[in-house]
């Protein structure tokens, strides 16, 4: 493709739409990620693919084609969508107010689309509205106490990135081991309690048993919230050697 930059691939962010054409239904990319979007939340990414999505837009297969070549840049436009959403959480003036709001924002949207979770932690994302997010997050953390240069910028958003992903991840399985075997935290809790107890009883175990009789038990969203507190106040008060 012949570019402003040479003879160089461009991404489908920076990609002009192809120029209408005299069809019935028109369409574009954000109305193909919408549709994608929609069908993904449905059926998840196994029931996902360009026949699926041209049937209910109401249009041929190769018509797609002519806005995203592979499904590898559906998948782009699909999550760059969902960064948008995330996007739009506020901004506060204090760091740690923008970070909390952001991390919350990316589990509301991965409750709200399940597959996205599993696009989490592999490459990363790098559309626009990701890499709006992304400079939000590095913006509000470089503020934060405790970090006085890039190295410690880097580990401070490692760190947040590996929680986020981890904790969004875990209760996404979660919520689908429940749906799949039609048992829940609780009925599951409730059939291995007397093994559980057995176990802890034997006095092997004594500081997991702390944890099991004595601790908190928080729902997912209280402990995503505490879980990323914890973290913050390590960022901004880990000594440093």
């Amino acid at each position: 493709m012949d570019t402003p930059y040479g003879n160089a691939f461009l991404p489908v962010w920076e990609r002009p739409e192809p120029q209408p054409r005299a069809a019935p239904v028109p369409l574009s990319r954000a109305k193909i990620a919408a549709t994608a979007i929609r069908l993904a939340d449905a059926h998840g990414l196994d029931g996902l693919s360009v026949r699926k999505i041209a049937k209910e837009l109401g249009v041929g297969p190769m018509r797609l084609y002519d806005y995203v070549i592979n499904r590898s840049e559906l998948l782009d436009l699909m999550v760059d969508t969902v960064y948008a959403e995330i996007a739009e959480a506020d901004q506060h003036s204090e760091w740690r107010a923008t970070v909390l709001a952001l991390a919350r924002a990316t589990r509301e949207a991965a409750l709200d689309h399940e597959w996205f979770a599993d696009l989490l932690g592999a490459r990363p994302h790098i559309g626009p509205h990701a890499l709006a997010v992304g400079e939000s997050t590095a913006a509000a953390l470089s503020q934060a106490p405790g970090v006085r240069g890039v190295d410690d910028l880097q580990r401070a958003v490692d760190a947040l990135n590996a929680f986020v992903v981890g904790a969004v991840r875990r209760e996404i399985t979660e919520r689908r081991t429940a749906r799949s075997t039609g048992t829940d935290v609780s009925a599951w809790q409730a059939a291995l309690g007397p093994y559980l107890t057995r176990m802890l009883e034997t006095g092997r175990y004594p500081t997991v048993a702390r944890l099991v009789i004595d601790g908190a038990h928080l729902d997912a969203e209280e402990t995503f919230h505490h879980t990323l507190i914890t973290i913050l106040d390590g960022i901004t008060s880990y000594p440093r050697t």
